[in-house]
């Protein structure tokens, strides 16, 4: 994967360069800081203190480098929530390039080695991480994914679309929006008019959150 580079972000923390798409895996001001504001705090902990549960069911677009899962399920191991993950990824990153981000800084050493050497199998079955967490990662591209059950968080990080439009049109969120259960959470780091207008037109309540470092705002969307 020649077409791959590390570069740090404002935070300390790594992110990837990927020089055929454009663009970097997360926030040039903090790929630990964005990853924690947008999905964890804004996506996962606002659903599960709306619904007052103690499991959630999560599926991510762009699984990439792992980043918002280990930071999902550290979060849940901790605080003893039962998770079960789903990473959609076309194109999965080598185990060296995961062994390589350094983000076993940022979670338990349990939970990084459990991870690590669990990650080509997640790509082909479910495996269990550490005593709460269940992943699984999909090796393909987003409309070819199926699931009979539901979701509850849908963790939309694909690549901004200036780079990669086709994620972003009235198709591809409508196919990712029906694994949502109703009353579930929708949440990515952007937020444009053709997106909120795209999500309202598929039953959403729109939500301007505040963003993360270096965006004004983002968006979250409750499935009615």
């Amino acid at each position: 994967m020649d077409h791959l580079s590390f570069a740090f972000t404002s935070d300390g923390s790594k992110t990837l360069f990927n020089r055929e798409v454009g663009e970097h895996y997360h926030s040039r001001h903090g790929a630990l800081q964005e990853s924690k504001h947008v999905f964890l705090n804004t996506g996962m902990r606002y659903f599960l203190e709306k619904s007052e549960l103690e499991k959630v069911k999560i599926i991510e677009v762009g699984f990439g480098t792992g980043l918002n899962f280990l930071v999902t399920a550290d979060f849940c191991s901790e605080n003893n929530i039962e998770l079960d993950y789903t990473g959609i990824e076309a194109y999965p990153l080598k185990q060296e390039i995961i062994g390589d981000t350094g983000y076993e800084k940022y979670i338990t050493h349990d939970l990084w080695d459990s991870f690590t050497g669990q990650y080509e199998k997640a790509q082909k079955s479910v495996v269990q991480i550490g005593k709460s967490c269940k992943l699984k990662i999909e090796p393909e591209k987003m409309l070819d994914f199926n699931s009979k059950e539901p979701f509850d968080v849908v963790y939309f990080d694909a690549f901004a679309a200036v780079h990669q439009p086709e994620m972003w049109n009235l198709e591809s969120l409508k196919h990712i929006s029906k694994f949502l259960k109703t009353g579930g959470v929708f949440v990515t780091y952007a937020i444009t008019g053709d997106l909120k207008r795209t999500m309202k037109s598929l039953g959403f309540v729109i939500e301007k959150a505040p963003g993360a470092a270096g965006k004004r705002e983002m968006l979250r969307a409750i499935k009615m």
